[in-house]
């Protein structure tokens, strides 16, 4: 099974940057899919973004325009760029596989985000 090893979580101001990195162990198919999911307090996960072995992108609405997932495939690595970010981003980010693009099989440890002034 896939490991997955989260950084870059903290402390930011509103409208602030941060950028995740989740560096994964093991080869991921080109049908599957990695991704950031994130809870906060009080609510269900929710998938904030994806990208498939192939490049292609998927952002919740919340999120668009302001996040940017990419991927290193030499190092095996997928980033999250969070820019212009709001309370309501405060949460625990968790790095994904996703199957077939849809179905987590493999989370990593989860990095606690918070934005606050």
């Amino acid at each position: 099974q896939v490991q997955l090893v989260e950084s870059g979580g903290g402390l930011a101001q509103p409208g602030g940057s941060l950028r995740l990195s989740c560096a994964a162990s093991g080869s991921i198919s080109s049908t599957n899919a990695m991704g950031w999911y994130r809870q906060a307090p009080g609510k269900q996960r929710e998938l904030v973004a994806s990208i498939m072995m192939v490049g292609r992108t998927n952002y919740a609405d919340s999120v668009k325009g302001r996040f940017t997932i990419s991927r290193d495939t030499a190092k095996n690595t997928v980033y999250l760029q969070m820019n212009s970010l709001k309370p309501e981003d405060t949460a625990v980010y968790y790095c994904v596989v996703l199957y077939s693009g849809i179905i987590p099989v493999s989370w990593g440890q989860g990095t606690q985000v918070t934005v606050s002034s």
